[in-house]
């Protein structure tokens, strides 16, 4: 019994990793009138799972893990706009095809390896009217045989228990993620990768103070639903939610970093833009928000105490000060906007934009260690002096 346990644990072991050696070689578009052909070249056949999603007119396609972590950039072509890759769920990568036009998913399949071609696995797409697509995208689904799990995004953390720890629980949310790489700065580099270090920087300080829980939304490269951000905030027991990101703007010159709190009245037409680019990430990365966005985004707009969203503003403004005795900050640095991240009830959140990456200055900085202890340092003097102010109110 021992060796057949054994056995099979080992060829557990052995199909995870097998699950997780995907790799790709290749991927193609084709056009030709109203077709489209997407074709992705791999080491192996894969399991898969295909969808439509409607406003904006999408194509899902999920796999298992691949090795390469996403695929290789392309143009759009034909039907297809623009295309988007990256870990959407522990163990599936998932793939969105941003549409030109609604279009039927007339066939996926995949071809066996011949004529030194890898196994390829193929998406063929054809115009329809827009009735047409509402009517069948619910409707056409295609699974592998076997089928792949379906994918649920969910927290890349385990939600730790406070138990008898009584220290105040700062939660750290490093912005995008996996499929939803956020915005690209003038040397290449993704959004989704500079929060992710920022919020590293800031837990070893935070932690280096033993005066706090920390917890990360996420730790490696992989996509969160905005409300299971929030979800995760309020489970935790967290007591101030930082959300990190880093900003692009049509203008090279603008520099500069800001904090935002929540306000459905944004304080200026830009911030009322960036929320509702940060809000679609959601959309970005294929998730169905048909049914129920707009009830979820009405009932945490509706539950946002006064108390919570007052400790927000107090924080943010401690925190502008602090930040700008070391770093540029933004013109007008503490602002408002309805970003959904900051709309936990209990938990006072706030939402910093590191700086821009559009300003080759700022970037380079944004990429050292140096700037990143400067910000770091920044934070976790004006968290001290948030939760002694709240120590001393108690």
């Amino acid at each position: 019994m021992l060796r057949v346990l054994v056995a099979l644990a080992i060829s557990i072991v052995i199909a995870g990793q097998a699950a997780s050696s995907i790799s790709v070689s290749d991927v193609r578009l084709g056009s030709e009138a109203d077709k489209t052909r997407f074709v992705v070249e791999l080491s192996e056949a894969p399991r898969y799972r295909v969808f439509t999603l409607s406003d904006p007119y999408r194509v899902v396609i999920d796999f298992p893990e691949l090795a390469d972590g996403a695929l290789p950039e392309r143009r759009g072509k034909g039907l297809i706009k623009a295309l988007r890759s990256g870990l959407f769920a522990p163990g599936i990568t998932r793939i969105v095809l941003d549409l030109n036009a609604p279009a039927r998913l007339e066939r996926v399949f995949v071809l066996p390896p011949e004529g030194g071609k890898k196994h390829r696995f193929v998406v063929d797409l054809s115009v329809v009217t827009r009735e047409t697509f509402l009517a069948e995208f619910r409707l056409r689904t295609f699974n592998s045989d076997p089928a792949l799990k379906p994918a649920s995004a969910s927290t890349s953390t385990a939600i730790p228990k406070k138990d008898s720890d009584r220290r105040p629980t700062v939660v750290i949310d490093p912005g995008h993620g996996g499929i939803d790489p956020g915005a690209r700065s003038i040397s290449g580099r993704y959004e989704k990768d500079f929060t992710l270090e920022y919020a590293r920087a800031l837990r070893d300080a935070l932690l280096g103070t033993k005066r706090y829980r920390v917890v990360l939304t996420r730790d490696k490269d992989i996509f969160l639903k905005l409300r299971d951000r929030v979800t995760l905030a309020n489970e935790s027991g967290g007591d101030l939610f930082l959300s990190l990101h880093a900003n692009n703007h049509e203008s090279s010159k603008v520099r500069g970093a800001s904090v935002y709190t929540l306000s459905e009245t944004a304080s200026d037409k830009e911030a009322e833009a960036m929320a509702a680019k940060e809000n679609k990430a959601d959309i970005i990365a294929g998730v169905d928000l048909t049914d129920q966005t707009e009830i979820v985004r009405n009932i945490l707009i509706d539950l946002a105490q006064r108390e919570t969203m007052n400790f927000s503003k107090t924080f943010a403004n401690q925190l502008v000060e602090d930040m700008g005795n070391s770093v540029r900050l933004l013109g007008n640095s503490h602002r408002s906007a309805g970003f959904a991240v900051l709309k936990s009830p209990v938990v006072p959140s706030v939402l910093v934009e590191l700086g821009h990456l559009s300003h080759p200055e700022e970037e380079k900085q944004l990429r050292t260690r140096a700037h990143r202890e400067k910000i770091s340092k920044a934070i976790v003097s004006a968290v001290n002096s948030f939760f002694n102010r709240k120590q001393s109110l108690n």
